[in-house]
């Protein structure tokens, strides 16, 4: 009787040893002068530059890409998810203020096919190169038995840091203040589950073809990556009284704008103040879905809501643009009288 091997059992730890070949130069081309070591140590580390802070706080923020990686599995195209991953993680850090440091992924699948993981892998270093962040390391987990043939998960987390007097705190946000907000590219990475449901299932649509009114193929609607607003971000910190940020993910406007508002404020929205893309028209005409279950589920073309004062408004708008950002007030910040919903639609 011939001896078992874990290969035999569907673990190929050849097939990882070529990922880390292929994907390294991948992850050099992220690094930052504060990275010590490389891929392939236990542990990654970061260097604090000597001098460069007063009080800094360390913070994180860890997410996955949900559902979205079955699109990307059905149609077997996996370059984009990486980006979001990257975007999950990155965009809600810089609600804290905060500079994206670096970057950890978790790749898990039931068999490792090196061409797929190197697309995905590849995509995460794009999204890093986009945040400004590191790629520093992360984990293959190769799983026979809890992940199928030609299924595969993603994890990861971002780590970046404030200087304490600087953190976006709710107390920052003041009456008056406007709601500046950040178009997204789609769905980004939230509301599958349901598109998925009435797109496919419902619908019969195929991801190959244009659906009705599209000018491209679904599938390619779908997956266009979540966009990365750190650098964005950063620069309205640097020039701008920016009183909170708003990361508008699952739950959309209505549930995370009131995630950074202090007791005693609420906001006001225009739903049809800004320009939503078209997917969202879809999914609510034909996926018979309700305007308050839409703003519930799905960011509605608004990715990130900067509060900002009104008299730094146009500075801002200025700055977005020279980013090739756009961006529109959607509402604003008021009094909250302790009964009606902390977002009000007008």
């Amino acid at each position: 009787m011939s001896e078992n091997r874990y290969k035999d059992a569907g673990v190929d730890i050849d097939a990882g040893a070529r990922l880390i070949d292929r994907i390294a130069p991948f992850a050099a081309a992220t690094s930052r002068p504060e990275v010590l070591g490389g891929l392939g140590n236990f542990a990654s580390m970061w260097q604090i530059p000597a001098g460069s802070y007063k009080d800094l706080v360390l913070v994180s923020g860890t997410d996955g890409v949900g559902t979205k990686v079955k699109v990307a599995q059905l149609l077997d195209r996996h370059q984009t998810v990486g980006i979001d991953l990257v975007a999950m993680c990155v965009n809600d850090v810089i609600c804290t203020g905060a500079e994206p440091f670096f970057f950890l992924d978790y790749f898990a699948c039931g068999r490792l096919d090196v061409d797929v993981a190197t697309q995905v892998i590849q995509g995460i270093a794009k999204g890093c190169e986009l945040a400004g962040c590191a790629l520093v390391g992360g984990e293959t987990a190769e799983m026979p038995g809890v992940y199928g043939e030609g299924v595969y998960d993603l994890a990861g987390f971002a780590v970046g840091g404030v200087e304490r007097d600087e953190i976006l705190e709710p107390s920052r946000v003041k009456e008056g203040m406007a709601l500046l907000g950040l178009p997204s590219s789609g769905l980004h990475s939230n509301g599958y589950s349901l598109a998925r449901k009435v797109l496919f299932e419902e619908l019969g649509l195929d991801p190959s073809l244009a659906r009705p009114g599209g000018k491209r193929p679904l599938g390619e609607e779908l997956l266009e990556p979540t966009v990365i607003y750190a650098r964005q971000a950063l620069a309205l910190l640097r020039h701008c009284r920016v009183g909170g940020i708003a990361h508008i993910t699952g739950g959309g406007l209505l549930e995370n704008l009131p995630r950074v508002l202090p007791e005693g404020l609420a906001v006001s929205i225009a739903p049809h103040s800004w320009q939503r893309p078209d997917i969202f028209n879809f999914l609510e005409e034909r996926g018979r879905i309700g305007q308050l279950d839409m703003l519930r589920t799905f960011n509605c073309g608004i990715g990130l809501v900067v509060m900002i004062e009104q008299a730094d408004l146009d500075e801002a708008q200025r700055i977005l643009q020279d980013l090739g950002q756009a961006s529109t007030v959607i509402g604003e910040v008021g009094r909250w009288d302790g009964s009606s919903p902390k977002v009000q639609l007008r």
